[in-house]
């Protein structure tokens, strides 16, 4: 083999990720059994919001005129895509994937690296895909519910799709060393500038969390596990499943 340690981290997921869909199917009503655990890691990533992330956040908000803002958020969105084809591919979904090549394809080469979302105007829409709704595409559960350090919400299924999509992301290959930055530099660098500029975009989000959630965990975790669920199947999840977790969320609300 060429690359035979090149490879061993992917396939160390593939594994992981084999021995989740042996493990993971977790009745709905123990879906967070690590509770204890999570709400740890949960109040700890809140912290670190607080201190570092949101007031470095407001900061870039200020001083980031709306347009190069914008423009930020799309060129990372553009990369994204690339992501979101592999996904697309591996779930044999071509007409979507077909799409998003065009979107890449024309935000890249007229939209000038992506920082001009062209294919928005042109009624292309964007999709999300990534490895966790991949592995939910072919039967894989999710497992329990995780809330990660730094990264917050996610299941088992969806923490070894978050490590998989390392490998999709084109950022994982670049091999340039601009102002004598290596890769890892350079991949770190724009990784948090994509953090910081989605943190400044959640500002609304989270008033509105803060006024309808008597238990801000609990919220969130029901509100993420429901989306995924929507994600996995396109939007039209099995309605016994959907319809548990609206009741799931009717609770939490009226506690």
């Amino acid at each position: 083999m060429l690359y035979p340690n090149y490879y061993k981290p992917f396939l160390s997921l593939l594994f992981l990720a084999w021995f989740v869909s042996g493990c993971s199917t977790i009745p709905r009503e123990n879906a967070d059994p690590f509770e204890k655990v999570n709400r740890s890691i949960f109040a700890f990533n809140k912290t670190i919001d607080k201190i570092i992330l949101k007031p470095i956040s407001k900061g870039y908000e200020i001083v980031t005129p709306k347009p190069v803002n914008e423009s930020i958020t799309n060129f990372f969105n553009n990369i994204q895509d690339i992501t979101v084809i592999a996904n697309d591919l591996l779930q044999f979904k071509f007409k979507q994937a077909a799409s998003d090549s065009g979107r890449v394809l024309l935000n890249s080469t007229f939209g000038l690296l992506g920082f001009i979302d062209l294919a928005s105007k042109f009624d292309i829409p964007k999709h999300n895909e990534d490895f966790g709704q991949t592995l939910g595409y072919w039967g894989i559960d999710s497992g329990p519910y995780v809330v990660l350090p730094f990264l917050g919400p996610s299941s088992g299924r969806d923490a070894i799709g978050t490590g998989i999509d390392v490998f999709l992301d084109p950022r994982f290959y670049y091999t340039g060393k601009p102002m004598g930055m290596t890769s890892t530099h350079a991949s770190w660098s724009a990784e948090l500038v994509n953090k910081v500029d989605m943190r400044a975009g959640l500002f609304g989000a989270e008033k509105a969390l803060e006024k309808a959630a008597m238990d801000e965990y609990a919220y969130l975790r029901n509100a993420y596990l429901a989306r995924r669920n929507y994600l996995v199947y396109d939007g039209d999840p099995p309605q016994a499943e959907e319809d548990e977790f609206e009741d799931d969320l009717f609770d939490e609300e009226e506690e």
